[in-house]
């Protein structure tokens, strides 16, 4: 090769990377100068917060700012999620910039509506803010045509895992099959047309450190118990009913019990709660319920820890002479970041913020249905620390709307450009260096292979 094709070569490399920098650099200003919009819309659906699958004001207001910026979408997909598109025109993958819709619920909060107790306990209303951030730098003029491919906006509902009955009364009545948005999303295929994706989540406040990148997450499932009993009077016949609630206690003792069967490795988390526990004081408790999950590190570990769980829940019902149905539903896959997407974000992250600004993440034991999506795709799920108090608690506050959405929008908004830019060369790289654990009709398959109905009849009297 000679020493001209090389000078010729540099030069037009220089120039795809001011390019790319320009890029950015109009990218970020726009982000600056729509700041306070960004931060409002956050703030308003922090003031206005909905669980999964009923997130009907908050995607009222994201399906607005689409519409104000001139973005096609769908909407209703997964009841309140939408999607929309901005094409380049020219051909590459896809890149899905992703927002979470629902909150939690958490009696007590400062935000919590007073008659749902729901509450952004962990972030999300940052997010809507962020991905509309994002959808409006990327639309600045120059940007879009220096990119090729298509970045798709996508909103979804019910990530926090809560309100099981209610949900799975949706899933029997046929409006969902899948607890969680991100799963029912891949069964709608409104990721099929989608190659990755990223996302940013709050954390906490640290010293140095504003954004922590990589790491993985427990995978989990979801049971619904129900004892069945012998109602009875309590005081004057109790030898004639068949406590549930008895059988019950017995089982959560019996699973606590395990606790030391289980592998440090596997990371395993099992937290029932008991939902109802009987219908009046003076009756034998004849109906008693309860919620469980049970994560581990590994979908085989989450298998192992359910069987050990169903044992002990056998177990209550054939001790008390009740009786037990368990009805497992799937929850989350484990979730790993793509190491490419992660490097790009980092970079992009630290020249924003300056060096040490960026931590790497280990091992979470929570879960989330990124998990679902990182089995297909790959995923970059940042996060930002912004935020004070315990996630899902009574004192999770966004103290940093600046950072926990404006800058979350730029690291995110340039690394899509890094990803686009250039004919899309690291967006193909990066699509054809993943080898993805599962095709989408093998994730179907896999999660739907967790659910089952079961009833042990632990001999009624």
């Amino acid at each position: 090769m000679t020493i001209d094709v090389l000078n010729q070569r540099g030069q037009t490399e220089r120039m795809t990377a001011q390019t790319t920098d320009e890029s950015k650099a109009a990218a970020y200003q726009a982000i600056d100068a729509g700041g306070d919009k960004a931060v409002r819309i956050a703030k308003e659906i922090l003031a206005n917060p909905e669980p999964g699958y009923r997130e009907h004001k908050t995607a009222k207001v994201a399906a607005s700012e689409f519409r104000r910026l001139g973005i096609p979408l769908q909407e209703g997909l997964a009841i309140t999620g939408m999607k929309g598109i901005l094409d380049t025109g020219r051909p590459g993958p896809t890149v899905a910039v992703i927002g979470e819709l629902d909150s939690h619920i958490v009696n007590g909060h400062p935000h919590a509506d007073p008659a749902t107790n729901a509450a952004h306990a962990c972030g999300h209303h940052t997010q809507i803010g962020m991905l509309v951030a994002t959808a409006a730098a990327l639309q600045t003029p120059g940007i879009m045509k220096n990119l090729s491919g298509r970045i798709a906006l996508i909103a979804v509902p019910a990530e926090e895992y809560i309100e099981i009955e209610y949900r799975n009364e949706l899933r029997r009545k046929g409006k969902i099959e899948f607890l969680v948005g991100k799963s029912e999303f891949i069964k709608l295929g409104a990721f099929d047309d989608v190659d990755m994706a990223i996302m940013t989540h709050t954390d906490n406040q640290e010293p140095n450190a504003k954004f922590n990148v990589g790491g993985t997450f427990n995978g989990m499932i979801a049971k619904l118990i129900r004892y069945t009993g012998l109602s009875a009077h309590a005081g004057s016949e109790p030898h004639l009913g068949v406590n549930a609630l008895n059988a019950a206690t017995l089982a959560l003792s019996a699973i606590h019990a395990q606790r030391e069967t289980f592998r440090e490795q596997d990371f395993i988390r099992v937290h029932p709660i008991i939902t109802r526990g009987g219908g009046a004081v003076s009756a034998i408790p004849d109906d008693v319920r309860i919620e469980t999950f049970i994560r581990g590190r590994t979908i085989e570990a989450v298998q192992s820890a359910g069987k050990k769980v169903d044992r002990a829940l056998k177990a209550g019902a054939w001790a008390m002479g009740a009786s037990v149905s368990i009805t497992s539903i799937p929850g989350f896959l484990p979730l790993q970041n793509d190491t490419n997407m992660q490097a790009l974000h980092t970079e992009n992250a630290t020249r924003l913020l300056g060096e040490g600004s960026v931590a790497q993440r280990g091992h979470e034991t929570g879960s989330s249905d990124m998990g679902d999506l990182s089995n297909i795709m790959p995923i970059a799920h940042p996060f930002v620390a912004a935020a004070s108090g315990k996630s899902h608690g009574v004192d999770y506050l966004v103290e940093d709307y600046d950072l926990a959405v404006l800058t979350s929008a730029k690291a995110m908004a340039a690394t899509v450009i890094d990803l686009l830019s250039n004919g899309a060369a690291r967006a193909h790289e990066i699509k054809n260096d993943y080898k993805a654990p599962l095709t989408r009709q093998e994730y179907l398959a896999t999660v739907r292979g967790f659910a089952s109905e079961e009833t042990f009849d632990g001999d009624l009297t």
